[in-house]
């Protein structure tokens, strides 16, 4: 199994910045991608960014602003998956989630953390 945990979310004014981490544990080595949605009231569950193996792609909204980056703990039992959100805009405000595709045994998997969530306004 794999648990995700959000965190660094908070209100921040049009053109801000802010970090979101999502802490992956569990079953590591069976995670493949990985990934942030956004979920705004009323609207469907959007990717925002995912990394796999080092190769990130964006969402047309968050490409030049976000940046999507991936970091393993020595012994491989944690990794961390980092969203930094520059010149943020208003139409941001969502509930960011973490999102991780299990490969191998987990093949099919879907795992998702709670959460965080972002609000821009002035």
């Amino acid at each position: 199994q794999v648990q995700l945990v959000e965190s660094g979310g908070g209100l921040a004014q049009p053109g801000g910045s802010l970090r979101l981490s999502c802490l992956a544990s569990g079953s590591m080595s069976h995670i493949g991608t990985m990934a942030w949605y956004s979920q705004a009231p009323g609207k469907e569950r959007e990717l925002v960014a995912q990394i796999t193996e080092g190769v990130t792609r964006y969402s047309d909204s968050s490409f030049g602003r976000f940046t999507i980056s991936r970091d393993v703990a020595e012994d491989g039992a944690k990794s961390a998956v980092n969203l930094d959100m520059r010149n943020l805009k208003p139409e941001d405000t969502a509930l960011y989630l973490c999102h991780a595709a299990g490969i191998k045994w987990l093949r099919g998997r879907d795992f998702w953390g709670q959460g965080t969530q972002v609000t821009v306004t002035e």
